[in-house]
């Protein structure tokens, strides 16, 4: 069973690689919604990040000016989700 540390390492990745175009925004949420809503954190934790991996969803049905969410700013925020999963778990 892959550790913590090991999953929150390939959010990373998958988030580093859609930043550079080289995983799209929906492959993306689907690896997400994989690894870390099995993460032991706080519900909330969960609600935020279903929103957001939502909302990213939404953004790759249109082009970034026609969205009313902006696709890197979403992104942005799933490093801070990342970075505050980070300092929950062990």
């Amino acid at each position: 069973m892959p550790s913590h540390q090991h999953t929150l390492d390939t959010l990373q990745n998958a988030l580093d690689a859609c930043r550079r175009s080289q995983l799209r925004a929906t492959e993306l949420a689907a690896q997400w919604r994989a690894h870390a809503l099995a993460l032991p954190l706080p519900s909330r934790f969960g609600e935020v990040l279903q929103t957001l991996l939502d909302r990213l969803e939404a953004s790759a049905l249109f082009s970034e000016e026609s969205c009313s969410f902006s696709q890197s700013g979403l992104l942005d925020n799933l490093q801070q989700w990342l970075d505050q999963a980070r300092t929950r778990l062990p």
